[in-house]
């Protein structure tokens, strides 16, 4: 199964995509950790390079039989489609979950709080989240909300909502 998660930069994609690929298991694809690289290799811009290459990474454990977690902003119904492209010619049920936080004091104190866990990487500030391109899900998506709630809670909530799509 493919499962994306899909939202702006501090809503909790990665804290949720770490725990849901401990408790299943499941490979955990960040797309953070293949920019940084690319960076790193003095490949510029990076454009869509790094999704591409996450694409066919995701592909062949998908291929495998198992399951991914592909970790991205996926800020356009283009790479949202991509990834369910991804899915359908590995042959695999895919699930995108919007991830949220619609506290905007508590999502720009988690912008403006969090230490990156990548070397060399620096998250963007408020104002570029602000600024960033990005389409919303289609209200008919499943969507987690993490404003308010524990680390426990949304990774209960994201449990339940993917048990509820894959039954």
């Amino acid at each position: 199964m493919l499962i994306a998660l899909v939202g702006l930069p501090g809503t909790g994609k990665t804290t949720l995509a770490r725990a849901l690929a401990r408790e299943l298991p499941a490979v955990h694809l960040r797309i953070d950790s293949v920019e940084v690289i690319l960076h790193r290799a003095g490949i510029a811009p990076v454009d869509d390079k790094g999704y591409r290459i996450a694409y066919a990474i995701a592909e062949d454990n998908l291929r495998l039989g198992l399951t991914v977690i592909a970790d991205s902003v996926n800020p356009t119904e283009v790479t949202r489609k991509a990834w369910l492209e991804v899915a359908k010619r590995a042959g695999v049920f895919a699930v995108e979950i919007e991830i949220v936080c619609s506290d905007r004091a508590e999502h720009r104190r988690r912008i403006e709080s969090r230490r990156s866990d990548i070397e060399g990487f620096t998250g963007p500030t408020w104002q570029q989240v602000v600024d960033r391109e990005y389409v919303p899900c289609d209200r008919t998506s499943a969507q987690i909300d993490t404003a308010g709630r524990t680390i426990a809670e949304s990774s209960a909530a994201l449990r339940g909502l993917l048990a509820s799509r894959t039954t």
